[in-house]
Protein backbone atom coordinates (compact mmCIF):
# COMPACT_ATOMS: atom_id res chain seq x y z
CA UNK A 1 0.00 0.00 0.00
CA UNK A 2 1.31 3.44 -0.62
CA UNK A 3 2.60 5.80 1.98
CA UNK A 4 0.31 8.51 1.18
CA UNK A 5 -3.03 6.53 1.68
CA UNK A 6 -1.66 5.25 5.20
CA UNK A 7 -2.79 7.46 8.25
CA UNK A 8 -1.58 7.39 12.10
CA UNK A 9 -4.84 7.11 14.45
CA UNK A 10 -4.09 8.52 17.78
CA UNK A 11 -7.17 8.14 19.85
CA UNK A 12 -7.13 10.42 22.73
CA UNK A 13 -8.58 10.07 26.20
CA UNK A 14 -9.40 13.10 27.40
CA UNK A 15 -10.83 14.57 31.15
CA UNK A 16 -12.98 16.90 31.57
CA UNK A 17 -14.15 16.51 27.81
CA UNK A 18 -15.17 19.80 26.75
CA UNK A 19 -13.00 22.16 26.51
CA UNK A 20 -9.77 20.03 26.41
CA UNK A 21 -11.01 18.13 23.65
CA UNK A 22 -11.57 21.41 21.69
CA UNK A 23 -8.05 22.78 22.55
CA UNK A 24 -6.66 19.48 22.15
CA UNK A 25 -8.30 19.60 18.09
CA UNK A 26 -6.76 23.03 18.07
CA UNK A 27 -3.20 22.27 18.80
CA UNK A 28 -3.14 18.95 16.74
CA UNK A 29 -4.46 21.13 13.60
CA UNK A 30 -1.13 23.44 14.38
CA UNK A 31 0.95 20.29 13.37
CA UNK A 32 -0.63 18.97 10.48
CA UNK A 33 -3.11 16.49 11.85
CA UNK A 34 -6.02 16.45 9.18
CA UNK A 35 -9.14 15.01 10.15
CA UNK A 36 -10.60 14.37 13.66
CA UNK A 37 -13.89 12.33 15.19
CA UNK A 38 -15.00 13.73 18.69
CA UNK A 39 -15.81 10.55 20.69
CA UNK A 40 -17.79 10.38 24.23
CA UNK A 41 -14.28 10.07 25.80
CA UNK A 42 -12.40 12.38 23.98
CA UNK A 43 -10.74 12.37 20.28
CA UNK A 44 -9.60 10.04 17.30
CA UNK A 45 -7.33 12.29 15.27
CA UNK A 46 -5.40 11.35 11.86
CA UNK A 47 -2.25 12.44 10.39
CA UNK A 48 -0.31 11.03 7.14
CA UNK A 49 2.15 9.11 8.13
CA UNK A 50 4.58 10.67 5.87
CA UNK A 51 3.95 13.68 7.75
CA UNK A 52 4.28 12.02 11.34
CA UNK A 53 6.67 11.85 13.58
CA UNK A 54 7.23 9.91 16.96
CA UNK A 55 8.38 13.03 18.63
CA UNK A 56 5.54 15.53 17.06
CA UNK A 57 3.63 16.06 20.15
CA UNK A 58 6.12 17.17 22.35
CA UNK A 59 5.47 20.34 22.35
CA UNK A 60 1.93 20.50 22.82
CA UNK A 61 0.97 22.90 25.62
CA UNK A 62 -2.61 21.22 26.36
CA UNK A 63 -0.74 17.33 26.97
CA UNK A 64 1.21 19.63 30.11
CA UNK A 65 -1.88 21.64 31.00
CA UNK A 66 -2.95 20.06 34.84
CA UNK A 67 -6.34 21.18 34.42
CA UNK A 68 -6.40 18.28 32.17
CA UNK A 69 -6.14 14.47 32.15
CA UNK A 70 -4.59 13.36 28.97
CA UNK A 71 -3.36 9.84 27.40
CA UNK A 72 -3.07 8.60 23.77
CA UNK A 73 -2.72 5.52 21.79
CA UNK A 74 -1.83 5.59 18.15
CA UNK A 75 -1.65 3.18 15.50
CA UNK A 76 -1.73 2.56 11.03
CA UNK A 77 -4.71 2.70 9.89
CA UNK A 78 -5.66 2.34 6.08
CA UNK A 79 -8.23 5.50 4.66
CA UNK A 80 -10.52 2.62 4.09
CA UNK A 81 -10.82 1.50 7.69
CA UNK A 82 -10.88 5.21 8.54
CA UNK A 83 -13.88 5.32 6.86
CA UNK A 84 -15.73 2.49 8.70
CA UNK A 85 -14.50 4.36 11.57
CA UNK A 86 -16.08 7.28 11.06
CA UNK A 87 -19.21 5.43 10.04
CA UNK A 88 -19.90 4.19 13.34
CA UNK A 89 -19.74 7.83 15.05
CA UNK A 90 -21.42 9.93 12.40
CA UNK A 91 -24.18 11.07 13.50
CA UNK A 92 -26.75 13.71 10.84
CA UNK A 93 -26.69 17.10 12.23
CA UNK A 94 -29.55 19.54 12.15
CA UNK A 95 -28.87 23.29 11.70
CA UNK A 96 -31.60 25.48 12.74
CA UNK A 97 -34.62 23.03 11.90
CA UNK A 98 -33.92 24.05 8.38
CA UNK A 99 -30.38 22.23 7.13
CA UNK A 100 -29.35 18.70 7.99
CA UNK A 101 -25.97 17.20 7.30
CA UNK A 102 -26.08 13.62 7.08
CA UNK A 103 -24.42 10.52 5.58
CA UNK A 104 -25.53 8.83 2.78
CA UNK A 105 -26.58 5.95 4.94
CA UNK A 106 -29.39 7.91 7.02
CA UNK A 107 -32.87 8.65 6.13
CA UNK A 108 -33.67 11.54 4.35
CA UNK A 109 -35.45 13.97 6.40
CA UNK A 110 -37.89 16.44 5.63
CA UNK A 111 -36.02 20.07 5.60
CA UNK A 112 -35.80 22.13 3.01
CA UNK A 113 -31.80 21.99 2.78
CA UNK A 114 -30.67 18.24 2.89
CA UNK A 115 -26.64 17.57 2.59
CA UNK A 116 -25.19 14.30 2.29
CA UNK A 117 -21.92 14.23 3.08
CA UNK A 118 -19.07 11.24 3.32
CA UNK A 119 -16.10 12.86 4.76
CA UNK A 120 -13.52 10.62 3.75
CA UNK A 121 -10.34 12.18 5.62
CA UNK A 122 -11.88 15.74 4.99
CA UNK A 123 -12.74 18.25 7.31
CA UNK A 124 -16.13 19.66 7.31
CA UNK A 125 -19.70 17.71 8.94
CA UNK A 126 -21.12 20.17 10.70
CA UNK A 127 -20.14 18.51 14.11
CA UNK A 128 -17.42 21.29 14.63
CA UNK A 129 -18.59 24.14 16.32
CA UNK A 130 -16.89 26.24 13.49
CA UNK A 131 -18.71 24.13 10.40
CA UNK A 132 -21.81 24.26 12.80
CA UNK A 133 -21.44 28.15 12.69
CA UNK A 134 -20.72 28.92 9.29
CA UNK A 135 -23.68 27.13 8.02
CA UNK A 136 -26.12 28.85 10.44
CA UNK A 137 -24.54 32.56 8.76
CA UNK A 138 -25.22 30.77 5.23
CA UNK A 139 -28.90 30.10 6.55
CA UNK A 140 -29.31 33.55 7.63
CA UNK A 141 -27.89 34.57 4.42
CA UNK A 142 -29.00 36.12 0.49
CA UNK A 143 -26.94 33.50 -1.89
CA UNK A 144 -29.43 34.43 -4.70
CA UNK A 145 -27.65 34.66 -7.70
CA UNK A 146 -24.61 35.11 -5.88
CA UNK A 147 -20.62 34.83 -6.79
CA UNK A 148 -19.01 32.79 -4.25
CA UNK A 149 -15.72 31.51 -2.83
CA UNK A 150 -15.19 28.94 -0.24
CA UNK A 151 -11.92 28.77 1.05
CA UNK A 152 -10.25 25.82 2.71
CA UNK A 153 -13.44 23.56 1.49
CA UNK A 154 -12.90 20.76 3.46
CA UNK A 155 -15.43 18.26 2.50
CA UNK A 156 -17.27 21.06 0.46
CA UNK A 157 -20.62 21.24 2.75
CA UNK A 158 -20.51 25.13 3.03
CA UNK A 159 -19.95 25.67 -1.00
CA UNK A 160 -22.93 23.36 -1.06
CA UNK A 161 -25.15 25.01 1.25
CA UNK A 162 -24.44 28.37 -0.64
CA UNK A 163 -25.19 26.43 -3.72
CA UNK A 164 -28.33 24.92 -2.77
CA UNK A 165 -29.80 28.45 -1.58
CA UNK A 166 -28.90 29.97 -4.98
CA UNK A 167 -25.73 31.00 -5.38
CA UNK A 168 -25.06 30.77 -9.39
CA UNK A 169 -20.74 30.43 -9.42
CA UNK A 170 -19.41 29.13 -6.42
CA UNK A 171 -15.45 28.21 -5.99
CA UNK A 172 -14.18 25.84 -2.99
CA UNK A 173 -10.97 25.61 -2.99
CA UNK A 174 -8.58 23.42 0.00
CA UNK A 175 -4.99 22.71 -0.20
CA UNK A 176 -5.29 18.83 1.30
CA UNK A 177 -5.69 16.76 -2.15
CA UNK A 178 -7.78 14.59 0.12
CA UNK A 179 -10.42 17.24 0.81
CA UNK A 180 -9.97 17.86 -3.08
CA UNK A 181 -11.16 14.77 -4.01
CA UNK A 182 -13.71 14.34 -1.50
CA UNK A 183 -15.32 17.48 -2.04
CA UNK A 184 -15.83 16.91 -6.17
CA UNK A 185 -17.22 13.56 -4.80
CA UNK A 186 -19.97 15.41 -2.27
CA UNK A 187 -20.80 17.72 -5.14
CA UNK A 188 -21.43 15.68 -7.44
CA UNK A 189 -23.63 13.64 -4.93
CA UNK A 190 -25.46 16.93 -4.09
CA UNK A 191 -26.15 17.60 -7.55
CA UNK A 192 -24.76 21.28 -7.54
CA UNK A 193 -23.85 21.99 -11.13
CA UNK A 194 -22.34 25.43 -10.11
CA UNK A 195 -19.94 24.41 -7.87
CA UNK A 196 -16.02 24.51 -8.92
CA UNK A 197 -13.58 22.51 -6.82
CA UNK A 198 -9.84 23.36 -6.84
CA UNK A 199 -6.52 22.17 -4.99
CA UNK A 200 -4.25 24.78 -3.75
CA UNK A 201 -4.76 27.90 -1.57
CA UNK A 202 -5.32 31.77 -1.65
CA UNK A 203 -2.39 31.93 -4.79
CA UNK A 204 -5.13 30.35 -6.75
CA UNK A 205 -8.17 33.80 -6.65
CA UNK A 206 -6.10 35.74 -9.33
CA UNK A 207 -8.15 38.85 -10.14
CA UNK A 208 -11.26 36.71 -10.07
CA UNK A 209 -13.88 39.01 -7.94
CA UNK A 210 -16.75 37.36 -5.53
CA UNK A 211 -20.05 38.84 -3.53
CA UNK A 212 -19.15 36.64 -0.32
CA UNK A 213 -16.22 34.66 0.54
CA UNK A 214 -16.17 31.81 3.52
CA UNK A 215 -13.04 30.87 5.06
CA UNK A 216 -13.10 28.69 7.79
CA UNK A 217 -9.25 27.92 8.54
CA UNK A 218 -7.24 28.85 11.28
CA UNK A 219 -5.90 32.09 12.54
CA UNK A 220 -2.49 32.54 11.19
CA UNK A 221 -3.64 31.41 7.99
CA UNK A 222 -6.65 34.04 7.89
CA UNK A 223 -4.13 37.00 9.65
CA UNK A 224 -2.15 36.05 6.16
CA UNK A 225 -4.71 35.51 3.74
CA UNK A 226 -7.11 38.75 4.75
CA UNK A 227 -6.02 41.46 2.51
CA UNK A 228 -6.23 38.68 -0.19
CA UNK A 229 -9.67 38.14 0.38
CA UNK A 230 -10.27 41.68 0.44
CA UNK A 231 -8.96 41.95 -2.91
CA UNK A 232 -11.29 39.48 -4.47
CA UNK A 233 -14.61 41.20 -2.88
CA UNK A 234 -16.98 43.12 -5.09
CA UNK A 235 -18.05 46.72 -3.50
CA UNK A 236 -21.22 45.75 -0.52
CA UNK A 237 -19.22 42.22 -0.31
CA UNK A 238 -19.70 39.79 2.43
CA UNK A 239 -16.77 37.75 3.92
CA UNK A 240 -17.72 35.10 6.82
CA UNK A 241 -14.56 34.06 8.83
CA UNK A 242 -14.23 30.89 11.40
CA UNK A 243 -11.96 28.79 12.70
CA UNK A 244 -10.22 31.04 15.63
CA UNK A 245 -11.55 31.63 19.24
CA UNK A 246 -13.41 34.41 20.82
CA UNK A 247 -10.82 35.76 22.01
CA UNK A 248 -9.17 36.11 19.10
CA UNK A 249 -12.06 38.34 17.36
CA UNK A 250 -9.71 41.74 18.63
CA UNK A 251 -6.60 40.76 16.30
CA UNK A 252 -8.45 39.25 13.33
CA UNK A 253 -11.26 42.66 13.29
CA UNK A 254 -7.80 44.69 13.40
CA UNK A 255 -6.58 43.27 10.44
CA UNK A 256 -9.97 43.56 9.01
CA UNK A 257 -10.57 46.86 9.26
CA UNK A 258 -7.05 47.92 8.52
CA UNK A 259 -8.05 47.08 4.67
CA UNK A 260 -11.70 48.62 4.91
CA UNK A 261 -14.04 45.59 6.40
CA UNK A 262 -16.52 46.63 9.07
CA UNK A 263 -17.61 43.83 11.30
CA UNK A 264 -21.26 43.30 11.63
CA UNK A 265 -21.85 39.99 13.81
CA UNK A 266 -20.55 37.19 15.17
CA UNK A 267 -21.77 33.60 16.32
CA UNK A 268 -20.17 32.32 19.07
CA UNK A 269 -20.34 28.54 20.34
CA UNK A 270 -18.48 26.69 23.02
CA UNK A 271 -15.71 29.83 22.86
CA UNK A 272 -15.49 29.17 19.31
CA UNK A 273 -16.90 32.15 16.86
CA UNK A 274 -17.91 33.02 13.09
CA UNK A 275 -17.83 36.09 12.33
CA UNK A 276 -19.29 38.28 9.77
CA UNK A 277 -17.64 40.93 8.06
CA UNK A 278 -18.82 43.53 5.42
CA UNK A 279 -17.13 45.66 2.70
Amino acid sequence: MEQENIYIEYDFKVRPVQPASDLLIAELGEVLFESFLETDEGVLAYIKKTDWSISMLENLEILENSLFHITYEYKEIAQENWNATWEQNFNAIQVDEKCVVRAPFHEKPEVEFDIVIEPKMSFGTGHHETTHMMLQHILATDFKDKTVLDMGSGTGVLAILASMKGATDVDAIDIDNWCYLNALENVERNNCKHIQVFEGDANLLGSKKYDIIIANINRNILLNDIPTYVKCLHPDGILFLSGFYTEDIPVITAKCTEVGLKFEINFERNNWVAVKYIF
